[in-house]
């Protein structure tokens, strides 16, 4: 029989295991398809086509580029030495091969953009420009020389790849085919601007627990600009301005109609935001108890995406 072995090594193995899981980032890629699960909400609420083949490749699309913004955003990362002590889950930090990380990062941008190309031949060439124009927004954000994210930009950038740019891009690919139409900007604002402030709520989170890494490190986030304190205190405001921007397309016109009551139903991510509220508000100073800060967050962006995408479907029962 072999020996059990000892409670320090069995610790060491399960201590790894959580930091696999959370260098793999599964929840983050709830972020990653809400655009297009909107899109297909919105649509199918209109009595307009929706088609399915189109929605499977744009969602694996959508999780194969975010997977190739987590993977670069851990390379350019360790470049600048933010991940050394801050982020020991990070996959170049595991894994000790950065040149292997930025391969499989460059895989995961090329196949996703091969299926975005498929999706865009399938309905029109627009589809991919704006797709491209996301990608290039996620460059400005972490890569050499721009690192827009270390100079407090990353949140206005986010907003915009995965609020109209990317709704926009999901509204052309889930509809029929069309050599030329025009970006249909009035749904794309109406319907994705607030669901990515919800989206751009869970990167301004992830900053609360490495404030001092990432000052040390020429790092200036919004929250080590402004402090944890001011920071925690615009929460709320992020939480009411999601809601509201959901809301007022139900009390008037939104690009040519007004959404039905059930749009109502992403409500249902108001328990975690509750929650998250709370939490910073209390502990924000606190980094070993707000870590997890950024996935209270998360779970009210999926929530609240998932509930206003059902809700907008069901208005097709009630108008």
């Amino acid at each position: 029989m072999h020996p059990a072995p000892e409670p320090e090594v069995v610790a060491s193995r399960y201590a790894r295991r959580q930091l696999w899981r959370a260098a793999i980032k599964w929840p983050m890629y709830a972020v990653a398809v809400m655009p297009v699960l909107l899109a297909a909400g919105w649509r199918f609420g209109r009595a307009e086509p929706v088609r399915p083949d189109q929605l499977l490749l744009f969602l694996l699309a959508a999780v194969l580029l975010l997977a190739w913004e987590n993977l670069a955003n851990d390379v350019f990362d360790a470049e600048t030495g933010v991940d050394t002590e801050g982020k020991p889950h990070s996959l170049v930090t595991l894994t000790g091969r950065r040149d292997r990380v930025s391969l499989l990062a460059h895989g995961c941008l090329l196949l996703g953009l091969g299926l975005i190309a498929l999706v865009a031949w399938r309905s029109t060439l627009a589809v991919l420009a704006l797709v491209l124009a996301c990608c290039a927004l996620g460059y400005l954000y972490q890569g050499p020389p721009f690192r827009l994210g270390y100079r407090g930009l990353g949140e206005p950038l986010c907003w915009l790849a995965f609020g109209p740019l990317a709704t926009a891009a999901a509204l052309l690919a889930l509809g029929p085919a069309q050599p030329s139409v025009p970006v249909p900007w009035g749904p794309a604002l109406a319907l994705g601007s607030g669901p990515a402030l919800a989206t751009t709520l869970v990167l301004f989170c992830s900053h609360f627990h490495q404030v001092e890494h990432d000052a040390a490190h020429g790092k200036r986030s919004p929250v080590v600009q402004l402090g944890t304190a001011r920071a925690a205190a615009l929460v709320p405001w992020f939480v009411a301005g999601t809601l509201a921007l959901q809301w007022v397309p139900i009390l008037g016109d939104a690009a040519g109609q007004r959404w039905p009551l059930t749009a109502l139903l992403g409500a249902v991510g108001l328990p975690p935001a509750r929650q998250l509220i709370r939490l910073l508000r209390d502990h924000h100073h606190r980094a070993e108890r707000i870590s997890g800060s950024k996935f209270l967050a998360l779970r009210f962006q999926a929530a609240n995406g998932l509930g206003l995408a059902l809700g907008l479907a069901l208005g097709r029962w009630w108008p």
